[in-house]
This record gives structure tokens, C-alpha cells and sequence, in this order.
């Protein structure tokens, strides 16, 4: 499920937390309390890799019974004065916005003496990985299948923590997407990722940043445009010679907002339907006036999601033969506009053919798999 990029602050909380600005010169002297150990740090990424939503400190706790509290300083530079952060009960602390350079913490006990100074972190930009090279994605119904290479975990593998993908609202007639409104879909480890519960036929644009394991985001790869599609496989749909009354086939009844109906072939308002010629032979013919079909390529495809891009031409409005692996595109004209529709045939005997069957609801919108969008590159 999707989730406002606003509430990722809102994760980790603190225990008895209080933060200053007092300006240290140098740590302290050593007072006997034991030292904390092992400070380690890991930035909070916001989608902004340029600007981190905050950095979490994590420490080992020495286990001396004297210690109350534990205070972090950090400073902006190398140079700097450091300053003191904050005071926690806890082994952890989340410093929110922008990190300073460097941290280091120390223990205090209930008399006010501080332990020397944990380690010293420094937050390494150099860390920061480069951009999955690109994104390929598969029109699914109620999804969206994204994939890309794996240039980001190869650039250094031991560097290498996990993606996170984001999405927005994608105007096609624009060719934009909406900046205002990107949202975390979710994070992965591997390179693929299913985003689910989308609205068909509702365009999205989708990215992927790479994060290290000390949480540096990576700049987005360019951004990819994607519209989920409904779909269906496996579909029986007869010769009327065999049976008349499940001959006929319907992407969309505007009347029942109903997807993928297999009809009576002897309706005037369906897409297609399918005969029987006397040779045998069983031939997808259009119907309805505005409905035209075109065999998309001329060899097999191995699944419905091979079928892209609906063609910019060579449609038509005679019958075509329905031959066993071929896939072809149907443009459909409703009251709103051109739509398209894909079909896959994967058995064709002597009464009828199976057949699996996308349609894009989105007005005028080609895209029966995925299309490449010109894109921004960040909130």
C-alpha cells in the first residue's frame, strides 16, 4: 500500500529526549563512567537525496549501573565547535532534518559527570550509490509490474541496502508527471517490484532510488509511466455456427460497466465476433461501427503483456484469422472517445477459440503494457 511521504517522521520515537545547543569546546575529561561504544548511524531517507529526512544514532550501552542518560553532540564541520544535541534515556536517537557532519556521544551519570566520548561518526557522502539505468514495467489489471538492472548493487556491492519506489499521477496529453504528488509505493531488495491496488485506467508515473546500507539515497532514475489495464485469460469465446449466443465478445458495456463480456453474437453493439469459415478456419470479425482490429506483428508473442503500444496503424475493419500465439489490437470508438483493446489467442480448435484479453479504459491512451515518459527527478 502506498503511504504519504508526511508521515515518515512520525516512525521512531525517543525516550526522555530533550535537545539544547550548548557549544562544547572539547570532550570531557575522563570522570571513571563507563564510555558508550560501536556509534553507528543511518540516515532516514525522504526522496530527497540531497536531503535526508533525518539521520538515527545507534550505540552500544557500556551496562554501567551509574550512567542515567546519554548525550549526543555533533558539530558541522570537521572544524567546528561541537554542540550538544540532545540528552536520551535510550541507546538510540533521531535527530530530524538535515544531519550535521559529524556525532559522537557520551554517558552521563546521576551526578553530572560525563564519560569520555563514544567513536566518532562521520556522515560519508561518498556512500551514496548511482541510479537504477532504467525502469520496464508490465500493464497489469490493478497493477504494475516494475522492474530495472542492477548497475546500483553492482557499483558497490557491499554498499548496497535496498530500493525504494515512488509513484504520482501521470497526465498523458501533457506527458507530465505531477511533481506536487509523490508518494512511497514501497521498498524492495531485489530489482522488481509489484505495486498493487491501483485504479485502472488511471495513468501513474513511477521511479526508484537506491539507498545504502547507512541510508544514502541515490537520485532518481528517470521516471517511467505505466497505466494499470483490465485483463483477463483463458476466455472461451465459440464460432456462432457452434453457438451463436457466446459468439460475441464486448470490451466495455457502457450499460452494465461491465469488462470483457463474452455475448450473443448476434448483437449489433459488440466488438467482435467469431465465425467459422468453410474451410474450417475461425476469423475474428468487428462489428459495431468505430471498431477496427489489427494483427499486431507478424509472429507469435509469448504472453499478453508482450503486447506494448497499441499500432499507430494498419487497422481494419475486415475479419482476420484467429491463429494459435498471435495477438492482435483492437481500436474501439466510444461515446468519450478511442479506446484499445489487446487479444491473444492460445488454442483455436473447430468450435471456438480461447483467447486472453486486455483493454485500456483510459480515453485515447495506446498503452496495453507500458510507454516511456519524460520526467522530473524528485519531490
Amino acid at each position: 500500500m502506498r503511504a504519504s511521504l508526511v508521515l515518515l517522521g512520525t516512525a521512531l520515537a525517543l525516550t526522555a529526549c530533550t535537545r539544547t545547543g550548548d557549544s562544547i569546546t572539547d570532550p570531557v575529561a575522563d570522570t571513571g563512567v563507563e564510555a558508550p561504544s560501536d556509534l553507528r548511524y543511518e540516515l532516514i531517507p525522504s526522496g530527497d537525496s540531497r536531503a535526508p529526512e533525518g539521520i538515527l544514532l545507534r550505540w552500544t550501552d557500556p551496562g554501567d549501573v551509574r550512567i542515567e542518560s546519554f548525550v549526543v553532540y555533533s558539530r558541522g564541520s570537521t572544524s567546528g565547535q561541537w554542540s550538544r544535541r540532545a540528552e536520551t534515556t535510550s541507546s538510540s536517537f533521531h535527530d530530524v532534518g538535515i544531519p550535521h557532519l559529524q556525532y559522537y556521544v557520551a554517558a552521563l551519570d546521576d551526578f553530572g559527570d560525563e564519560s569520555r566520548p563514544s567513536n566518532t561518526i562521520t556522515v560519508d557522502e561518498r556512500n551514496q550509490l548511482p541510479a537504477p539505468a532504467q525502469i520496464v514495467s508490465i500493464s497489469l489489471d490493478r497493477a504494475v509490474q516494475l522492474s530495472w538492472p542492477t548497475n546500483s548493487r553492482d557499483a558497490v556491492p557491499s554498499l548496497f541496502g535496498h530500493y525504494r519506489v515512488y509513484s504520482t499521477p501521470y497526465d498523458l496529453d501533457k506527458d507530465l508527471c505531477d511533481d506536487a504528488n509523490w508518494v512511497l509505493e514501497g521498498s524492495t531488495v531485489s530489482e522488481d517490484f509489484l505495486a498493487t491496488g491501483l485504479p485502472n485506467g488511471a495513468p501513474r508515473c513511477f521511479t526508484v532510488s537506491a539507498i545504502s546500507t547507512d541510508g544514502h539515497e541515490s537520485i532518481w532514475t528517470r521516471p517511467r509511466s505505466d497505466t494499470p489495464r483490465y485483463d483477463a485469460r483463458n476466455i472461451v469465446v465459440y464460432a456462432k455456427e457452434s453457438s451463436l449466443s457466446r459468439s460475441g465478445f464486448q470490451f466495455f458495456d457502457a450499460t452494465s460497466v461491465a469488462f470483457g463480456s463474452v455475448v450473443p453474437g448476434d448483437r449489433s453493439d459488440i466488438d467482435f465476433r467469431v465465425e467459422r469459415r468453410g474451410d474450417g478456419s475461425l476469423w475474428f470479425n468487428p462489428i459495431r461501427a468505430g471498431v477496427r482490429i489489427a494483427l499486431y506483428g507478424n509472429t507469435t508473442v509469448d504472453d499478453l503483456t508482450s503486447v506494448d503500444l497499441a499500432p499507430v496503424s494498419g487497422y481494419s475493419a475486415s475479419s482476420i484469422e484467429a491463429l494459435p500465439g498471435f495477438a492482435y489490437v483492437f481500436e474501439t470508438l466510444l461515446g468519450d472517445g478511442l479506446h484499445y483493446g489487446a487479444v491473444r489467442v492460445s488454442h483455436v480448435s473447430k468450435d471456438y477459440v480461447i483467447l486472453d484479453w486486455s483493454y485500456q479504459s483510459d480515453r485515447g491512451n495506446p498503452e496495453l503494457k507500458r510507454i516511456t515518459v519524460s520526467g522530473t527527478g524528485g519531490f
